[in-house]
């Protein structure tokens, strides 16, 4: 079954044009996606998923399994970054291994939504609810690298150093506020709304995460010479922590009673890693961190391993527990 669905997932056009992307940075073609549409794209998917998920919880309702579901979410969130800056420091300084222990704890929105489009493959439904799941835990671990940071080393602003821009990148930046917006609008329209805009959130939805996967590969086959000398150290922790991740949060959900859907995209938000929101806020709180790093290990290592890999083994496992 898991090789079934690794295969099924890889031969999937939006997996496709990601790998497609990358082959035409690596033969050095001059293909390239315009500015600013890969911008547009990305609120595209935003705002889509986020609206979704606003309707099927229009239909479902804020049960008390929800709430707990999006509690055990901002637990992870707060839970990964510390034991995470404790395995990095390992091989690296302070600054760097809280601005990857953030880029760790935060969430890729894009593998959730290609884990989406992966479970409509397959005809299993999910809870709109996991949408707020997401936008919940992308925030907390910003927090939470920018206090490791500060605890065990210095920023080097001294008594200058304000929390206030950094709380308002966290809470209020564009990914944030575009997905609870249009959670909210899902909630409000219901029924009715979805059947309006039917035609621009369904209909056009895999062509769309087709065209920004394309630019995603090209972006991510350049990052790839980023890593320095840590390099095999830092490949393997994007691919093992994920794992880790991943199985603890698989074990969570089972223990919450979570649905298959529903515990295929809580491991996957535990096992990606943000590479546009914590780097924004990284850059500001912790200028002394290696954007090259965390970057490059979150788009070019951990985000192609779970959209390929880690999507489909994770669904296996949870199906192996299952049983």
């Amino acid at each position: 079954m898991m090789d079934s669905n690794i295969l099924q997932n890889f031969l999937s056009p939006p997996i496709l044009f990601f790998f497609l992307g990358m082959a035409a940075t690596l033969v050095r073609s001059d293909l390239e996606i315009p500015q600013p549409l890969p911008k547009f794209l990305s609120l595209y998917l935003l705002l889509a998923i986020g609206f979704k998920g606003g309707v099927e919880l229009n239909h479902s309702g804020l049960s008390s399994e929800v709430l707990v579901s999006l509690g055990a979410a901002i637990v992870m969130a707060v839970l990964v970054p510390i034991y995470t800056f404790f395995v990095l420091r390992i091989r690296l300084n302070v600054y760097d291994a809280g601005a990857v222990a953030a880029t760790y704890g935060s969430i890729s929105a894009v593998t959730f939504i290609t884990t989406v489009s992966y479970l409509s493959n397959l005809g299993i439904t999910f809870g709109g609810h996991m949408v707020a799941a997401m936008a919940l835990m992308e925030s907390p671990a910003i927090v939470i690298g920018v206090m490791l940071v500060r605890r065990f080393g210095q920023t080097g602003e001294g008594n200058s150093f304000s929390w206030k821009p950094i709380v308002e990148e966290a809470f209020f930046n564009a990914s944030v506020f575009l997905i609870i917006g249009s959670l909210i609008i899902g909630m409000i329209t219901g029924a009715d709304g979805a059947k309006a805009l039917n035609p621009f959130i369904d209909d056009i939805f895999k062509g769309m995460l087709s065209f920004f996967l394309l630019d995603m590969g090209l972006v991510a086959a350049k990052r790839l010479g980023n890593l320095g000398d840590s390099r095999w150290f830092l490949v393997g922790f994007g691919i093992l922590i994920p794992l880790l991740n991943a199985a603890v949060a698989i074990l969570l959900a089972a223990l919450i009673g979570m649905s298959e859907g529903d515990k295929l995209l809580f491991a996957v938000l535990c096992a990606s890693a943000s590479y546009i929101a914590v780097p924004a806020a990284m850059r500001m709180a912790v200028p002394e961190a290696n954007p090259s790093l965390y970057v490059a290990m979150a788009l070019a290592i951990t985000f192609p391993f779970n959209i390929v890999v880690g999507i489909p083994v994770y669904h296996a496992i949870i199906g192996w527990i299952g049983r």
